[in-house]
């Protein structure tokens, strides 16, 4: 059931693309069932936490599509360079659950398995929003629309399928468009104050002086890289995925686009240890997303229960700096 929860961020991930939201749906929905079942503390509030981490990963993601338009670099191919690192993602989670059910036997007892009839009435349930993914996903990578029209296309989508099951009323829409309203125009004025930022930063000559003091210094690009990785795993213990990405992202890429990196490749770094940042100690928010829903977990349950997803993270994130061609195989198909 825990590698069931960690599939199942996963594919929340990629229609909510917030991991705080999918921390918190998934405490509700997968916490009580493993509890039930006998699972340990640890392992069920760890491998929704850290299958949290995914929803910034995993396609369509906002973070994505706010670092694409601070480097201008496209979107479709922000969105297919997370498939292969997010599908990396849950495969080393699953390792890290079978690791720690064979150190443990107890801390994750075997469930009753479904017949194959059940587990088909339970895809029927979802087949709309299966299919609603496919269409945006596969007409951007396809080339059939840019990413603007897909999630205009996604939402046309959204409303014709909740109008087919008949649960869409005339209060409902009204309260989808106002909040759709409210969210727009959050995210223009933080896009707007970003923009300004990046210019005042451009302006500074910062990003040049910092490629001055790499080059004096004859630092190996590699290592500039990695200290970037330092700083925002210390960020993210008081920062959200998005605060972040804004304040740091115009001062960093201009360096990394100089030391010759690409800044697809980069985007996937930035959100990947930014995933990391959410659950490590001593601030970790999705832990404290966890803490709130969970008051009877002990903090140090809770931490210790994300450990070996932690450590998942680390070599994932080793992988992805050695082997850019993981990340950069999909991008490179778009052309």
């Amino acid at each position: 059931l825990a590698m069931s929860t960690i599939v199942a961020c996963g594919g929340f991930g990629a229609v909510c693309g917030s991991s705080l939201a999918t921390t918190a749906t998934m405490s509700k929905v997968a916490y009580p069932e493993m509890r039930e079942l006998g699972y340990d503390k640890a392992l069920a509030s760890g491998s929704i936490a850290a299958g949290g981490t995914l929803g910034i990963l995993i396609p369509p993601s906002v973070v994505m599509v706010v670092y694409a338009i601070l480097t201008q670099q496209s979107i479709g191919k922000m969105f297919a360079a997370g498939i292969l690192p997010g599908l990396l993602a849950i495969a080393l989670y699953l390792l890290a659950v079978r690791w720690t059910i064979w150190r443990r036997p107890d801390a994750g007892p075997r469930g009753a398995r479904l017949p194959w009839p059940r587990r088909l009435q339970a895809l029927r349930e979802v087949w709309g929003v299966l299919l609603l993914f496919a269409i945006v996903m596969g007409g951007i990578y396809g080339g059939v629309f840019t990413a603007t029209e897909a999630a205009g296309i996604g939402a046309c989508g959204a409303f014709v399928f909740a109008w087919a099951r008949k649960r869409l009323s005339w209060a409902i829409l009204s309260e989808v468009l106002v909040e759709s309203a409210r969210t727009t125009g959050m995210l223009f004025m933080v896009l707007i104050g970003a923009l300004m930022f990046a210019n005042f930063i451009n302006f500074t000559s910062l990003p040049s002086d910092l490629q001055d003091m790499v080059r004096q210094f004859s630092i190996h690009p590699i290592m500039v890289i990695v200290a970037i990785c330092v700083i925002y795993v210390l960020l993210g213990c008081v920062l959200e995925s998005m605060s972040m990405v804004l304040l740091t992202v115009p001062v960093f890429y201009p360096l990394v686009q100089g030391l010759g990196f690409d800044l697809i490749w980069f985007g996937i770094i930035v959100v990947v240890v930014t995933e990391i940042s959410f659950i490590t100690p001593p601030v970790g928010l999705n832990v404290m997303v966890l803490k709130s829903l969970l008051p009877d977990v002990p903090m140090r349950t809770l931490f210790g229960g994300v450990m070996p997803f932690v450590v998942a993270d680390v070599v994932r994130l080793a992988l992805l700096i050695a082997f850019p061609v993981i990340t950069l195989t999909l991008p490179r198909f778009l052309g």
